[in-house]
C-alpha cells in the first residue's frame, strides 16, 4: 500500500482497509491539530489509488470495512468519489461498509443528492470534527466556520441516509467558557442527532499554536476533574433520538461509553462519582492521542 505522510483514522476503523486517497487536510488552519503542520493537501493520483485497492483485493480479504484517508477526503470531485466507491464495491465486494472524513466545506460542496448517491454507492459512515458548539471558542482555534454551519452540515449528512460521527474536544475552551463551551456543545449535537459521539481530552502539542499559547501562558488548560465536569454538562445538554457518546478515546481520564438515551443518566450518575473521588482516573502517563 502507498502510504505517505502521517496516517490517522477513527478509533473505530482500527481494523479497516486504510486506503489514502489524499495526503494532508483542506483546511490544516484548526489550532489545537498538529498532525498536518508542514503538509500540503493533496489528492494523489487515481492510478496509485487503484494499485492500492488491487492489493487490497489479493491481502485484505478478511477485512469488512475501507477508510478513505487523510483528513477530509470527502473534499474530492463527486465523480472522482462515485468512481472510487463503484472500484472498491467491484474489487472488493465482501467489504461491507466505507468511511471518511469531511468538514462542514466539503459536506457543503456536496448537493444532498450527491450524499444520496455516495450513499447508495456504498459510502456508509462520514466523520465530522464539531470540536465545539461555542462560536468564540470556534473562532479562537480557526475553525473557520461557525458552529451552526457544522450543524447544518451534519443535519445534511443524516438527511442523506449516511451514519454520522461528530468529534468534541473537552477542555478546547479554556477555564473561562468551560461551561459554555459544555452547554452549547451538547445543543449543537442534540441539533444533528448523530449516530456516534466522540469526546475526546485535549492535549496539547508544542508544534502547535494552542500550544505554544500554553506554553506562553495565554491559554490555560482545565484540569482532569474540570474536564471531567464538562463532560457531565455536555451530556446533561444532549438529547439523541438513538446512538453512542464516547468517551473512551486514550486522551480521556474516565473511560465511558453509553447509548442514549438509555444509559444517559447512569453515565452522569458515574460521572458524578469520579467527580466525588469515588473512580480513580487515569494517569496522565497513560493518556494518549
Amino acid at each position: 500500500m502507498d502510504y505517505q505522510g502521517i496516517i490517522i483514522r477513527p478509533p473505530s476503523e482500527a481494523n479497516s482497509i486504510i486506503l489514502q486517497v489524499t495526503t494532508g487536510c483542506s483546511h490544516n488552519k484548526c489550532t489545537f491539530c498538529g498532525t498536518y503542520k508542514g503538509v500540503r493537501f493533496r489528492i494523489k493520483p487515481e492510478s496509485v489509488v487503484e494499485r492500492d485497492i488491487e492489493f487490497a483485493a489479493s491481502y485484505c480479504r478478511r477485512q469488512r470495512r475501507v477508510f478513505v484517508a487523510d483528513g477530509d477526503a470527502l473534499i474530492l470531485p463527486q465523480a472522482r468519489l462515485m468512481k472510487l466507491l463503484k472500484t472498491i464495491r467491484e474489487r472488493l465486494p465482501w467489504v461491507t461498509r466505507v468511511g471518511i472524513y469531511g468538514n462542514a466545506k466539503s459536506i457543503r460542496t456536496k448537493a444532498l443528492e450527491d450524499l444520496i448517491a455516495l450513499r447508495e454507492s456504498g459510502l456508509g459512515i462520514v466523520y465530522m470534527g464539531l470540536e465545539s458548539g461555542d462560536d468564540v471558542t470556534l473562532k479562537k482555534i480557526r475553525k473557520g466556520v461557525r458552529a451552526d454551519t457544522i450543524v447544518e452540515m451534519g443535519q445534511k449528512v443524516v438527511e442523506a441516509g449516511i451514519k454520522l460521527s461528530v468529534t468534541v474536544l473537552l477542555g478546547l475552551a479554556g477555564r473561562e467558557r468551560s461551561a459554555l463551551h459544555a452547554e452549547t456543545t451538547g445543543q449543537a449535537l442534540s441539533a444533528m442527532d448523530p449516530n456516534y459521539v466522540g469526546a475526546l481530552s485535549l492535549m496539547l502539542l508544542s508544534n502547535t499554536p494552542l500550544g505554544q499559547d500554553y506554553l506562553e501562558g495565554r491559554f490555560k488548560l482545565i484540569s482532569s476533574m474540570e474536564m471531567l465536569t464538562e463532560l457531565k454538562t455536555m451530556m446533561a445538554h444532549t438529547v439523541l433520538s438513538r446512538g453512542l457518546f464516547h468517551a473512551n478515546h486514550a486522551s480521556n481520564y474516565l473511560p465511558v461509553k453509553a447509548r442514549f438515551p438509555r444509559d444517559k443518566e447512569a453515565t452522569i450518575s458515574l460521572i458524578d462519582e469520579a467527580l466525588k473521588g469515588n473512580i480513580s482516573l487515569k494517569p496522565e502517563s497513560l493518556r494518549a492521542l
